[in-house]
Formats: C-alpha cells, sequence, structure tokens
C-alpha cells in the first residue's frame, strides 16, 4: 500500500496533488528547488527537502537527487505532476529499479508514445485514424522534399522527439519547405537533444480536442470524455473547455472508442489524453498520446465528479478502477482559463515579481487552482502559469457567464496577467458561437485593439 508520494513538481499541480493525498490519508514529501522556499505546497506538505539551485536543471530535472530524497524519506511513490520529469521514460525506469512506484504509465509505454513516429505507427495498426505522412524521421532533405510533395502542400515538419511547439514547421511550397525543414531540426536538436523529424499533410484551421483516458493494471480502459484545447498561441493552449461545442452525440462516441483503441494499443496503464484534430468536416487524426496528468485536467473533473489524481494514485497502488464506461455521465459545461503571468498588451513578455494583492474568485460553480497569495514572489525560472480558473454551469452559456463574472472578480495586484485577455475572449462572438478554431488566436488579435489587456 502506498503511504508516503514524492511530489517531483512545484507550483500549483504539486499543491493539487498534496490535497489529493491528504484526502487519502497518504503523507507527503515535497521537493523543492532554492527559489521555491516560498512556494505553498512547501508550507503544507507533511515534509519538505530541498534538491537544489534556483534553475530547473539544477532541482526539478535532477532525477538523481530526486530518487535520494526519495530513499532518504523513505517514500513508496513518486507522483511527477506534468512538465518536467513526468514523460521521461529513463526517470521512471529509475523509480521501478528502486522499486518506488512512479504514479502514471510503465516506463515502455511513456518511451512508446513518448517518440511520436512510433506512436503514430503503434494507433496506426490499431486501425485509429492518423495524417498522412512519412512512415517515421525523415532524415535528408531530397527525402522530405518528395513525401511532402506526394502528401500534398500545405505539410508540417514536426520533431519527434517534440512538444510546445517546439521543433515544428509549416511549410506551404518547395522553396518555403528547404528553409522550414533545417529550422525545424535545429530548434529539435537544441530543445531535446534529437534533431529527427517527420512529415504530416498540415490540416488547416482544425479543432484541437482531446480525450481523457483512464487505465488500471487489470485491463480496464476508459474515457471521461473530450476538451476542446483550439484557443491556442504559438501551440501553447490559453483556454480548455468540455464538452467540445462542436462534437455532436455521435462523433464523440466514434472518437472515443478509438481513443480507448489507442491507449489499449500502448498497454496504457493509469491517466492520459489522446490528442486529435478535427476538420471542419468532422474528419478526425490522431497527433500524440500525452503519458501525463494534463494541465487542463479540472475541466474533466468538474464535468464527471472524477478526481483524476485521486485515481491516479489508487490506480498506482494496484487497485480496480471502480466504475464502468457506462457510469461515466457527462452533466456540466466547464471551462479552464489559464492565468499566467504574462502581459499580453506586449506580446505576452513575462512579468515575473511579487504579488502585492491576490484575490481569488469564488461562489457557485467556481473553482480556483493556484499557488499564489499576497506578498508571494513568482521567480523568473519557470513557466508562467500561476494558477487556472475553472467555472462550471447546467449548459455553456452558464459557464461563459459564470467564467467572466468571476474573471471580474479576480485580483492580482503587483505583476501583469492574461485575466483582461480572457475577459475579452468571454465576450467575443466567435468564442460565444462555440466557432474557434486553432487559428482563433490569430484572428483575434488581428481585430481587437491591445489595449484592452493592458
Amino acid at each position: 500500500m502506498i503511504q508516503k508520494i514524492l511530489i517531483a513538481n512545484r507550483g500549483e499541480i504539486a499543491l493539487r496533488i498534496v490535497r489529493a493525498c491528504r484526502e487519502l490519508g497518504i503523507k507527503t514529501l515535497a521537493v523543492y528547488s532554492e527559489a521555491d522556499v516560498q512556494s505553498l505546497h512547501v508550507q503544507l506538505a507533511d515534509e519538505a527537502i530541498c534538491i537544489g539551485g534556483p534553475r530547473g536543471s539544477d532541482s526539478y530535472l535532477r532525477a538523481d537527487r530526486i530518487i535520494a530524497a526519495a530513499e532518504i524519506a523513505d517514500v513508496d511513490a513518486i507522483h511527477p505532476g506534468y512538465g518536467f520529469l513526468s514523460e521521461n521514460a529513463k526517470f521512471a525506469q529509475q523509480c521501478e529499479s528502486c522499486n518506488i512506484k512512479f504514479i502514471g504509465p510503465k516506463s515502455k509505454s511513456i518511451a512508446m508514445m513518448g517518440d511520436k513516429a512510433v506512436a503514430k505507427d503503434t494507433v496506426k495498426k490499431a486501425g485509429v485514424p492518423t495524417v498522412p505522412g512519412s512512415d517515421g524521421p525523415v532524415e535528408n532533405e531530397s527525402e522530405a522534399v518528395k513525401i511532402a510533395r506526394k502528401i500534398g502542400y500545405p505539410v508540417i515538419i514536426k520533431a519527434v522527439a517534440g512538444g510546445g511547439g517546439r521543433g515544428m514547421r509549416i511549410a506551404h511550397n518547395d522553396i518555403s519547405f528547404a528553409k522550414e525543414y533545417h529550422v525545424a531540426r535545429n530548434e529539435a536538436e537544441k530543445a531535446f537533444g534529437n534533431g529527427s523529424v517527420y512529415i504530416e499533410k498540415y490540416i488547416e484551421k482544425p479543432r484541437h480536442i482531446e480525450f481523457q483516458i483512464l487505465a488500471d493494471s487489470h485491463g480496464k480502459v476508459l474515457h471521461l470524455g473530450e476538451r476542446d484545447c483550439s484557443i491556442q498561441r504559438r501551440h501553447q493552449k490559453l483556454i480548455e473547455e468540455s464538452p467540445s461545442p462542436f462534437l455532436t452525440p455521435d462523433l464523440r462516441k466514434r472518437m472515443g472508442k478509438f481513443a480507448v483503441k489507442a491507449a489499449e494499443a500502448a498497454e496504457y496503464e493509469n491517466a492520459g489524453t489522446i490528442e486529435f484534430l478535427v476538420d471542419a468536416k468532422g474528419n478526425f487524426y490522431f497527433i500524440e498520446m500525452n503519458t501525463r496528468i494534463q494541465v487542463e485536467h479540472p475541466v474533466t473533473e468538474e464535468c464527471t465528479g472524477i478526481d483524476l489524481i485521486k485515481q491516479q494514485i489508487l490506480v498506482a497502488n494496484g487497485e480496480k478502477l471502480a466504475f464502468d464506461q457506462s457510469d461515466i455521465k457527462f452533466e456540466k459545461h466547464a471551462i479552464e482559463c489559464r492565468i499566467n503571468a504574462e502581459d499580453p498588451a506586449r506580446n505576452f513578455i513575462p512579468s515575473p515579481g511579487t504579488i502585492g494583492l491576490y484575490y481569488a474568485p469564488g461562489g457557485h460553480g467556481v473553482r480556483v487552482d493556484s499557488h499564489a497569495y499576497s506578498g508571494y514572489t513568482i521567480p523568473p525560472y519557470y513557466d508562467s502559469m500561476i494558477g487556472k480558473l475553472i467555472c462550471y454551469g447546467r449548459d455553456r452559456q452558464t459557464a461563459i457567464q459564470r467564467t467572466y463574472r468571476a474573471l471580474n472578480e479576480y485580483l492580482i495586484r503587483g505583476i501583469k496577467t492574461t485575466i483582461p485577455l480572457h475577459k475579452a475572449i468571454m465576450c467575443d462572438p466567435t468564442f460565444i458561437e462555440g466557432k474557434a478554431t486553432t487559428a482563433y488566436m490569430e484572428d483575434f488579435f488581428a481585430r481587437t485593439p491591445t489595449d484592452l489587456f493592458s
């Protein structure tokens, strides 16, 4: 039985895990960098150990220090959260070798689905629709151009080991392809230490829709519905909602079945996400699997009433999922806004610093996941997200109205945040009508004065 968990992360997700563990009666160990000594998860965990300097490379990415802390504190399991080492197959394998439970999938599944070319081939063999493209990495420009011409422009060049929009470039013809191919390889090499890329047909203005997966170690694989993550800037999600305003019941059912098939093909255990692109005609294509809990998991929790972090821990403990696919009901609509310490009026420049006043909104149908508080200093070393506002109601209109109300109550002084941007989006007709695609933000900025965000 799991009795103590090391939380190998920081910020709001670390705090979220502390809370889930406390409700389950499980002790927690927080590991933290020198920059995070003020962080709430450090204050609220049962124990805390500093593992290094302020930069992630000196602390949260140091697998050796995390394993050492786990052994010193005699923990049973490690929860990696998202980011940092959460999708690092080598780290998961190290945990397994040290007889420490990694709260996530097996290292084999992480490795399989972490290589996008292998992942695509794996789900394709299981009959899951995939975007037309190369049968794996392409190692030279001449081969890549031939593939691009065969599938037809525009094409997208993607890093095999990519994520977060890095090592990803779009080409519309042979001339632009030559340039973008080498840029993508260089970006991939610098970001991931692996310059391999593959080629896919570029689906113009699609919806980005992902399905939440839960799988236990006894062979049961379920999906908990979809999240529409189409509102993005430079491939970084800004707003997520569930259910998608675009999917019909029939399309949702078909996509859910294929999401489960993809997870089964990966012999998956624990929580994960199957991501699809969906075109205007309802054709959908697998693009990748995220082998971890997602930032946007709360919208699924509020729609289904299922605590995903608790389920991760129970599955890691060897327990069977206590419900079947037919038991999962979608009775609410939920929207999540990522509250980042950035200035949207100045090209989203980061805004670290000390928060003078912090007041989180409340009331019926409002949830805030955040580690911020009045007097907290946001360090400049990590991702700029300082919180997530999740609002839910009986239907989408209620969720939008509630989100706008809550954003107006959310007070953060001393730094710039994305709150004004989210308020503007909640009033935008294209968003309200449920017509946002992955091209939404580019169009929104072209027609919206930036002084609305200041």
